[in-house]
């Protein structure tokens, strides 16, 4: 197939742009225009085309170039998650390929969501919730990828625990879970959704495999394979809800840190709810009903990490 990849310079977009390529698929990504100055590198076989994700005319003009393409590929989200940025990226940008597929015959899209939209209680949740209904309604052969948490949003203590910091948790560490997915297994995964009929017009949760692990958990083993003694922080919730309200009253005097307020509850987000299937009946996290893909581990990763086998850029997901 020929597919058009967006979000393709990211970690997950990497890894599937060249799961795309391993499947034979001719890939063609689109980058922002900014990127030219230094251009990215990307697998093999890959063709690269810049422009304006924003505008429908450079996607339409520098992208689709007036070609056939059979899928989109969105690995694309905004990248701070306040709500003019979410707005922007997750729903009106990714509302403008939507037409651009339509009025070009593309028949199938695949879209990079996430797991937390499922209690929808920030901007960027909203935003994802609001494209991926008009998604759903559009048509098109539609798959709606959902993962759970990435490895590298986990691996930001290892730095201080190396400096013999403390591990710092919110409240005992143990009040949420997850089951996190490899860039590489994850990229693998939105490939097949092109293939494999059972993944199409539904809706994909995905983790990786194995048991859900809490913070505590994560701290544990890396005191562990570190040789040190374990030595936590423990941040209490409350501490989050108070620097919110604080940021929320001091923006109706300093606008922009509105912006700083939306950081600091999606932060609190994160800290207490679990990236696990919801169980809306039941009102809780259900790691049993969290489907599991994959071979690559959170804790081979941070072995992997202190055998300085390999690296992790933060970047955005640096919360520590």
């Amino acid at each position: 197939m020929r597919i058009l990849l967006f979000g393709a310079t990211g970690t997950i977009g990497q890894a599937t742009c060249k799961a795309l390529l391993e499947q034979g698929h001719e890939v063609v990504c689109f980058v922002r225009q900014s990127s030219q100055a230094k251009t990215p590198v990307m697998p093999a076989g890959a063709v690269l085309r810049f422009g304006d994700v924003q505008s429908i005319e450079s996607v339409q003009n520098e992208g689709l170039q007036g070609e056939r393409f059979d899928a989109i590929v969105s690995c694309m989200a905004s990248r701070t998650g306040v709500p003019r940025d979410a707005w922007a990226i997750d729903y009106t940008a990714h509302s403008q390929l939507l037409k651009v597929a339509q009025q070009a015959g593309i028949a199938q899209f695949v879209l990079l969501s996430a797991i937390c939209v499922q209690k929808p209680l920030l901007a960027f949740q909203q935003a994802k919730l609001a494209f991926e209904k008009k998604l759903i309604e559009s048509g098109l052969i539609y798959s709606i990828v959902r993962p759970t948490a990435f490895f590298k949003s986990l691996s930001g203590q290892i730095k201080r625990l190396k400096q013999n910091k403390p591990f710092l948790l919110f409240a005992d560490g143990q009040l949420t879970a997850c089951k996190p997915i490899s860039d590489h297994d994850l990229g693998m995964f939105i490939a097949l959704c092109l293939s494999d009929e059972s993944k199409h017009n539904t809706i994909l949760p995905i983790g990786g495999p194995g048991e859900a692990i809490t913070p505590l958990q994560q701290g544990e083993y890396l005191f562990n394979a570190l040789g040190k003694t374990p030595k936590y922080k423990h941040v209490p919730v409350a501490l989050l809800d108070i620097i919110i309200r604080v940021l929320q009253t001091l923006a109706w005097f300093v606008p922009p840190l509105a912006a700083k307020a939306e950081l600091a509850r999606i932060g609190r987000y994160y800290a207490t709810e679990s990236m696990l299937v919801w169980d809306a009946q039941g009102s809780r996290y259900d790691a049993q009903a969290t489907p599991s893909f994959g071979t690559q581990t959170l804790f081979a990763h941070y072995d992997q990490l202190l055998a300085g086998q390999a690296d992790v850029q933060l970047g955005d997901h640096s919360v520590f």
